[in-house]
């Protein structure tokens, strides 16, 4: 908890005091008391006690350590792409994605002084990617930090009239801001796709249109990729995300993250996996789960 800035620290041992009263109704999510990740929580958990944790593998080993019942981690944005070190975290996590949620993104500016005064803003890194036109053409110098609404809270305590933080809106009124700029994201639609991640699958079938997601590694070979992905187009399976990415520094050995319509016991799915396992080294299904939004 001390990791926080001192505004948030009193409203983080609140959340964390209620938590663990109840583990069961426990969502963990990485960031400060405002963070986009503690909206989605609440959007998407209604009834749940939201259980804010300082990063990723936080927020994960809340999960493992049974603290929270699930978290929700941020996986892509619309604007600004993938979220950094999800795609490692989440295979070596050994929890299952059971959901996922959409939330619609607002990026205030916020702080202690006036507008004029602002000559650096701090924020998530993602969140920063999702208005650097617009910092850029009002002349404000970006700053990384761990999350949007921890800025915020880091923004009060030291109460710089020039610098100012890039969170939602009701972050404001949280850690006393003034609020700046109701909506600093560059034009478009700013949306970030969350995941639900829970060391157990549910026992409930699944109903309704269904999303797997998958990591693998394809062999060394010539055309290895072109061929593992033909059982999908064989199949009539519908691929809606791949994405490349590497481990460990190396230029050699590429893996993939992928996201199918469908799940394992449908035929044509388990036939289209079989010949993936083929052509790959290895394959691993990091779970299934309905559709939050119908793509395409």
């Amino acid at each position: 908890m001390d990791n926080f800035a001192a505004p948030a620290r009193p409203i983080v041992a609140r959340m964390i005091a209620a938590a663990a009263t109840e583990p069961a109704r426990a969502v963990a999510f990485q960031g400060a008391p405002g963070a986009n990740s503690h909206v989605a929580a609440t959007e998407a958990f209604p009834r749940g006690l939201p259980l804010p944790c300082f990063d990723f593998a936080d927020a994960i080993d809340a999960v493992q350590a049974g603290r929270a019942d699930c978290a929700i981690i941020p996986i892509e944005n619309s604007l600004h792409g993938r979220v950094a070190d999800i795609h490692f975290l989440l295979p070596e996590s050994g929890l299952v994605i059971t959901g996922e949620h959409f939330l619609a993104i607002r990026h205030a500016l916020m702080g202690c002084g006036a507008r004029g005064d602002v000559r650096e803003a701090m924020s998530h890194p993602q969140a920063l990617g999702q208005c650097r036109h617009w910092l850029r053409a009002h002349a404000i110098r970006p700053v990384a930090y761990p999350d949007t609404a921890g800025a915020a809270a880091l923004v009060a305590e030291r109460g710089d009239p020039a610098l100012a933080a890039l969170a939602p809106p009701a972050a404001a009124a949280l850690y006393g801001l003034a609020l700046l700029e109701e909506d600093a994201s560059d034009p478009g639609t700013n949306m970030t796709r969350f995941v639900v991640l829970a060391r157990a699958a549910s026992a409930r079938p699944l109903d309704g249109p269904v999303m797997t997601t998958l990591v693998f590694e394809v062999k060394n070979v010539p055309a290895a990729l072109y061929k593992a992905m033909g059982g999908f187009a064989t199949n009539g399976v519908n691929m809606t995300k791949l994405e490349s990415y590497q481990r460990g520094g190396s230029f050699a050995a590429t893996e993939f993250f992928a996201d199918i319509e469908g799940q394992p016991g449908d035929p044509a799915v388990d036939r289209a996996l079989d010949e993936l396992r083929f052509h790959s080294k290895w394959v691993r299904l990091l779970g299934s789960y309905r559709q939050a939004r119908k793509r395409g």
